[in-house]
């Protein structure tokens, strides 16, 4: 029998099955991939699938207070976990013996604004008997005895009087198929720079000034607030230095001067490009960045300084090449240090204009792309951001919407949220229905299935006007999955994974009172899009139907077109959930 090739994870479910319990509540993830084949794969188990956390715990809940067994919960990293806890809360005080497993990343990427990572460890203890943290993907003899030996105290210690849940968080690393040795990279000291009232002395500019001339600088703005001033001061810090600035739709960044779309030009880049853009300093602000592609990039490269602003208890070194942490705010840092480099030589614009080149091709492969490209997830969230009124507050989904959006043009777009503070696929809906409330002009979420499904108790929320529009891209459940290398080709992919969501989004809008617009193919989505966008009277719903099969096609497609070193499928962590 082929199962997981992560010894601990099958020495967890062998386990699980040996203490008695026979039934486990999966919940797609991609973290969690190891820990959901070596359980729907145990013959002695039998598994459950339910997208929602919260409904999961709550439907083992009601399994193991019948069978009077232990039962057993699976999911993946970040808020995940924390979508248990009012099942496993009940449980504590009605003495049941949920077991509740979490998967989650290596030690050294929390809090380092890596995608969907939280502090899982503990986060549970005032609801749970015990909370139990184990690598997940290690061989080490001792390592595996260790592993069994948490897991036996953790199953006993949930089954003895008075019963109660447990938690188990399980730390797994990429590739997330198969087992990869994990080289540590030599730490780099990181230095401390900060002052009071958020500004760094005459001396101290006057000393990161010298580090800059004749340097290639990039600049990478993660997520964020709209600022006019701050767009200004980058500017002139590009001007005068010759810096790259590159940045993400959720930034909200509206520069002169810029790289937006970060993957589409990082995938074309050759093994010439590689060496020649490759910065000598990275000046990184504001939240966590999406791109696993520049992660990639900035994590192999040697020989880099990076300087990280922020007021932060902790260093964020999410390209391990972390140098300075520069305690600062952003808007006076660019400021100050345009002003102290204009009295200086005029600046080498040759790294930016390479890179302002490498953006020119992407563009232009892009658009002859996007012209030949089928009906598919690709075409309908490009041709959305083409159309979408300039003034609209664009809200994103996790998983497919967000990453797709990357691709495309946004910077007509006044204002694009997503959550990426833990990047979680739940809440989505809520929070655009919220933020549309505060805004003056009309809110567009653009989610997928899953996602509307995991929030869609949030239509009901008292309140909403017509100013909030939600375009769901319905291509039968998770499409990601259906993409990454870690789930694609696994037999559970449909099933456990992208989840075969049937969403039924006409009757859903009847019930809620919402508009219902539908597109099957382009020019239905012109079409709808143009009435959906017109619709004054009530909220309204505009159900995207795409072939799955086709969408990740086009997709793989795409990035194979670009005969790039940087192929983001080889990431087993493109998708979050």
């Amino acid at each position: 029998m082929k199962t997981t090739d992560k010894e601990p994870c099958r020495i967890i479910v062998d386990l699980l099955a040996a203490h008695g319990i026979e039934d486990v509540v999966l919940s797609p993830g991609s973290r969690n991939t190891p820990l959901i084949i070596a359980a729907n794969r145990n013959p002695l188990i039998r598994t459950h699938v339910v997208i929602d956390e919260r409904s999961a715990a709550f439907f083992g809940l009601g399994i193991s207070l019948q069978t009077h067994k232990p039962v057993a919960l699976i999911c993946t990293s970040g808020s995940a976990i924390l979508n248990y806890a009012p099942a496993l809360a009940e449980a504590y005080y009605r003495r049941v013996p949920l077991i509740a497993i979490s998967a989650d990343r290596p030690a050294e990427w929390i809090d380092q604004d890596d995608s969907q990572t939280i502090r899982q460890v503990g986060v549970l203890n005032n609801i749970v008997k015990g909370s139990f943290d184990i690598i997940g993907d290690n061989t080490n003899r001792l390592q595996c005895r260790f592993a069994a030996r948490a897991v036996n105290d953790a199953l006993i210690l949930a089954k003895k009087g008075p019963k109660g849940p447990v938690h188990i968080n399980v730390r797994l690393d990429a590739p997330l198929g198969k087992l990869t040795e994990v080289t540590k990279k030599t730490k780099t000291k990181i230095e401390l720079w900060q002052s009071q009232e958020k500004q760094l002395s005459d001396s101290q500019f006057e000393t990161l000034v010298k580090e800059c001339v004749g340097k290639k600088i990039m600049v990478i703005g993660g997520f964020g607030s709209e600022n006019p001033r701050l767009d200004k001061a980058i500017d002139n810090f590009v001007k005068v230095s010759g810096a790259v600035l590159l940045h993400e739709a959720q930034s909200n960044l509206h520069p002169a001067i810029s790289v937006g779309h970060i993957d589409a030009c990082l995938t074309t880049f050759t093994d010439e490009d590689s060496v020649r853009l490759k910065p000598d300093i990275v000046i990184t602000f504001g939240g966590a960045i999406l791109s696993r592609i520049i992660k990639q990039f900035l994590r192999d490269s040697k020989n880099i300084e990076h300087w990280h602003l922020a007021e932060s208890s902790r260093s964020i070194d999410c390209f391990m090449n972390l140098t300075r942490r520069v305690e600062c705010e952003q808007t006076v840092f660019f400021e100050k240090m345009s002003e102290k480099l204009a009295q200086r030589a005029t600046a080498n614009t040759s790294y930016l204009k390479r890179w302002l080149e490498k953006k020119a091709e992407a563009r232009t492969k892009m658009q002859s792309f996007f012209k030949e490209c089928p009906w598919s997830d690709f075409y309908a969230i490009g041709q959305l951001l083409k159309i979408i009124p300039r003034k609209w507050h664009l809200q994103l989904s996790n998983g497919t919407s967000v990453r797709y959006a990357q691709l495309f043009d946004y910077s007509a777009i006044k204002n694009i949220e997503c959550n990426r503070g833990v990047s979680g696929i739940d809440g989505a809906t809520s929070t655009a229905i919220g933020a549309h409330l505060y805004y003056e002009d009309n809110t567009l979420l653009i989610t997928g299935d899953m996602s509307a499904q995991y929030d869609i108790g949030a239509l009901s929320l008292k309140g909403i006007t017509p100013r909030f529009k939600m375009a769901v891209l319905n291509n039968s459940g998770g499409g990601i999955f259906r993409y990454i290398k870690s789930t694609s080709q696994l037999e559970e992919c449909e099933e456990c994974f992208a989840a075969m969501v049937n969403l039924p989004l006409q009757q859903l809008a009847d019930a809620y009172g919402f508009a219902y617009f539908e597109a099957k193919d382009k020019i239905s989505l012109d079409k709808s899009f143009g009435l959906f966008a017109a619709e004054n009277k009530r909220p309204a719903i505009l159900n995207i139907i795409t072939p799955p099969q086709v969408s990740t096609e086009t997709l793989n497609k795409f990035f194979n077109s670009q005969k790039s070193n940087f192929h983001p499928k080889d990431e087993a962590h493109l998708a979050d959930n």
